[in-house]
């Protein structure tokens, strides 16, 4: 690799391409993939979010790639829903200390995520929020069983932050899944409601929902961060049609236990979640410091070709 100063961050990539082995080659090939993803438009683009990505910083670059088209479907943790309605409705993520003394914490009412502090009064306040929502969302109904996908879009035309991944795939139809929503504080919420007036989520109509996605995709390309339910729910689905023609992860998990958060996407083929000749690639990382990179130059090289 050679660098020189003011470097661009497609330029630093490129470089890292010129190795081409290790951490660095695999940066390299997953930017390449996801240029392909987004600039060829028989790709239908799949992200799916496990871990912090909210609290991670990652919350506008997901709003953007929404806005841009450029993704076309979430499959998200619970977490990270419940984490976006947070800032939406104004309450901020704090930076704290990574190893402080977790009983006063708890004594001052804060939790944590790493380094990262949430006040507990957010999660009375989203409470009452999304108890609001709901009334307001079954006043326009005479059912109230409803496919996991149509509440959230609800919920998003609800929201007035801009910056909300909510609201961002609201307003350009992209649905959003979350399989192991009760997993959340966000679902338990949904969950009370339900026993306290009835409300009913039915997630074999998101299953549906998400076959009809699959089947009319020409190509499917999908983004993995982290890993856990929202990986295998978007792998899973896509044996419908064969497989994922393109896929990039980056994870910190490890494939010795066996789990699927850590597994190689190679190993998705064996499965008939990835097709044989698919494009692949597993990048081990924080993705809060890689993705950022990647997709900045990825979209540095989509404007190249763009503008030739």
């Amino acid at each position: 690799m050679d660098v020189h100063w003011n470097v661009k961050v497609s330029e630093l990539v490129q470089a890292m391409g010129s190795s081409g082995v290790l951490g660095a080659g695999r940066v390299a090939k997953a930017t390449k993939i996801l240029a392909e993803m987004f600039s060829n438009p028989e790709y239908t683009v799949f992200i799916s979010l496990a871990g912090p990505v909210v609290v991670g910083g990652l919350r506008n670059i997901i709003s953007k790639l929404l806005k841009e088209k450029l993704v076309k479907a979430i499959v998200s943790s619970g977490g990270n829903l419940t984490h976006d309605l947070i800032e939406s409705i104004g309450f901020k993520h704090l930076k704290g200390k990574m190893y402080p003394d977790d009983v006063k914490l708890s004594l001052k009412e804060i939790g944590r995520i790493g380094d990262v502090y949430v006040e507990q009064k957010a999660f009375q306040a989203l409470e009452k929020k999304v108890y609001k929502m709901l009334d307001d969302f079954l006043k326009q109904h005479s059912t109230k069983t409803f496919p996991l996908y149509q509440l959230l879009k609800a919920f998003g035309l609800m929201v007035k932050d801009e910056n909300s991944i909510l609201a961002s795939a609201s307003k350009v139809n992209a649905p959003i899944f979350s399989p192991g929503i009760f997993d959340s504080m966000l679902g338990y919420h949904l969950w009370t409601y339900g026993r306290l007036k009835g409300l009913k989520i039915d997630f074999s109509m998101d299953m549906e929902k998400m076959a009809e996605i699959i089947f009319e995709s020409k190509k499917i390309g999908v983004i993995i961060l982290g890993g856990g339910l929202p990986k295998h729910f978007v792998l899973g689905a896509s044996m419908l049609k064969g497989g994922v023609d393109a896929a990039i992860q980056i994870t910190m998990d490890r494939p010795e236990t066996g789990s699927l958060s850590g597994a190689p996407l190679e190993e998705a083929i064996s499965w008939k979640k990835a097709k044989i000749k698919s494009k692949l690639v597993t990048v081990i990382g924080d993705f809060t410091i890689i993705f950022p990179l990647i997709v900045v130059a990825a979209l540095s090289n989509l404007k190249r070709s763009r503008k030739s």
